[in-house]
Order: C-alpha cells, then sequence, then structure tokens
C-alpha cells in the first residue's frame, strides 16, 4: 500500500551513479525523501546509507511485515520498509530492474527512473570505487544490459557527464510529466 504522493524507483547498472544523482536531487530538493534500504552486507562496506543486517535479523523483519518489497541481487537481500513510505512529499529508492514487476504491484502509480551510463563508464566508476575485485567488475558489467521488464514506462537519465549535469537530469525526469 502506498502512503506518500508519488513514489519513484531509481534503477540502473552497478557504476550509473544512482546514489550520486539521488544524492544531489535531495540536495536541491528537499522536499524528496529517500528510502534507506536495508541491506543483508555490513553497514562498514561502505557506498550507500544503508541499514545493514544479518540474514537473520532481514528474515524476522521480513516476518514481521516491515518490507514493502524485498528483493535478491548480488548475493545478498535487499529491503524497502513500509515505515519509510509514510509521510509528504515525493519518495525515491533505490530499486533493482529485476525487481520492478513486483515494485509495480506493490505501489500503484509507481515511476521510474533508468539512470544509465556507456560500458566504458560504468567500468570506470567501478574499478574507482574499489569494493569489488576485477572478476566481480566484469560480471557486473555484463549485467548492465539488462533489460527493462516488458510493460513498465520509464524515463531514462544517461549520466556519463558531471554530477551536475546528471542531477539536473534526474530532477527533470522527476517532474510531472506533460501531456
Amino acid at each position: 500500500m502506498i502512503f506518500a504522493p508519488r513514489v519513484f524507483a531509481i534503477v540502473g547498472p552497478s557504476g550509473a551513479g544512482k546514489d550520486t544523482l539521488i544524492a544531489g536531487a535531495l540536495k536541491a530538493r528537499p522536499d524528496l525523501r529517500l528510502v534507506r534500504r536495508v541491506i543483508t552486507r555490513p553497514t562498514e562496506a561502505g557506498g550507500e546509507d544503508f541499514d545493514g543486517v544479518t540474514p537473520d535479523a532481514f528474515d524476522r523483519r521480513l516476518a514481521g511485515g516491515a518490507f514493502a518489497l524485498t528483493w535478491r541481487a548480488h548475493g545478498l537481500r535487499y529491503g524497502i520498509p513500509k515505515d519509510q513510505l509514510e509521510g509528504p512529499g515525493d519518495v525515491l529508492f533505490n530499486g533493482s530492474r529485476a525487481a520492478l514487476p513486483d515494485a509495480v504491484r506493490q505501489f500503484p502509480g509507481l515511476r521510474v527512473i533508468l539512470v544509465t551510463a556507456p560500458d566504458a563508464v560504468l567500468a570506470a566508476r567501478l574499478s574507482a570505487r574499489g569494493r569489488e575485485a576485477p572478476e566481480d567488475i566484469r560480471a557486473r558489467l555484463s549485467r548492465a544490459a539488462f533489460e527493462m521488464p516488458q510493460g513498465i514506462a520509464f524515463r531514462t537519465v544517461v549520466n556519463d557527464q558531471s554530477p551536475e549535469a546528471g542531477v539536473a537530469q534526474l530532477l527533470a525526469a522527476l517532474q510531472p510529466e506533460r501531456v
């Protein structure tokens, strides 16, 4: 059940800059709210701001009905907490392209924004963040071309320039569609 005025799933391949663009959009638009994901990895792993939990803790939250949406990716489990969807203002969450069919069912009216970049840019960003071995980077790049699920409308942000240019594109994509 959706409680926020509008919910946006920001999706795309690893290294596309989703977290950077989301942070810039939140700074530019204080009326936006970000859902802090729950992930079965240690919080010290770095990257985005998330709630790191053990698989057992994740299972307990899931059994207790704490999540509006869950999925598996990269050997981890991800959850969108229900309680973070309540309140005023539009809500953004960093989602998964593979989980979009479930997300659309959970959030009627869900708006999807695909953030992407050319493979060379993705490779350079993944290498620069230093969290994955070269074989893991190759695996992530092989998934970068994952097709969006059939029947799901989305807007695209190609984040291959400066962070400021990418944030401007994301902010434009967050605007209501003109008919």
